[in-house]
């Protein structure tokens, strides 16, 4: 469950963004631990102008891209707004793309996301997280969503996602909630990041399965 930690004022979140702004630092990309990652994420209401917005977004995505990663969510640079941004382009070889059905994400930003599964069909993979570094586990999620979100004009949007898209929606949408991957994953997969590549490294998780000895 979220954390009861004190909610920030909308003064104090544009405060917070504004200090992220005008720092000449590159953001850090908080960890578990910090509280911004459990708590339960302000809905955005314009507390941020449009140009602040826009700024605010686009460090969001500068970020995400040195990290790397395909996702990142405002309260992994501490500031518990419902804000993500999403894009998935790196490539990844062909039997890992059909094993995971995973195809590019466009680039795109949501405010206030909410998803919801749509069928019983699930999928279990490896994730990672940039506010758990150092680690992968493997999380059971459905295969295809529904998700529900505005973008940066105010547009209200709907649309349907599957496969490794679907997961990094649930992912991302899952930090506005002050829930981490580790809180759904299989813990006895559960791997530091060089074990994870010298050993599990594969398009899907069956030598896993047997090697670390868990059922997903």
């Amino acid at each position: 469950m979220p954390s009861p930690s004190p909610r920030l004022s909308d003064a104090q979140l544009r405060d917070a963004v504004l200090r992220l702004l005008e720092s000449t630092e590159p953001p850090t990309i908080v960890q578990a631990g910090h509280p911004a990652l459990r708590q339960d994420a302000v809905e955005f209401t314009g507390q941020l102008d449009d140009e602040e917005l826009a700024r605010f977004l686009e460090l969001m995505r500068l970020v995400m891209h040195d990290a790397p990663g395909v996702g990142l969510a405002a309260p992994q640079l501490g500031i518990p707004l419902r804000i993500a941004v999403l894009e998935d382009r790196w490539p990844v070889p062909e039997e890992v793309a059909l094993e995971r059905s995973r195809e590019p994400l466009p680039y795109f930003a949501v405010l206030n996301p909410v998803y919801r599964p749509l069928g019983t069909e699930t999928s279990a993979f490896y994730e990672g997280c940039l506010s758990v570094q150092g680690l992968q586990a493997v999380v059971r999620r459905p295969a295809q969503v529904e998700l529900d979100w505005t973008d940066p004009g105010g547009t209200g949007h709907r649309q349907k996602f599957r496969g490794w898209q679907a997961r990094i929606v649930q992912h991302e949408t899952d930090h506005l909630g002050g829930t981490l991957y580790l809180d759904k994953a299989v813990t006895r997969s559960l791997s530091r990041t060089e074990e994870y590549l010298d050993y599990w490294a594969e398009p899907g998780i069956a030598t896993a399965s047997e090697g670390l000895g868990f059922s997903a």
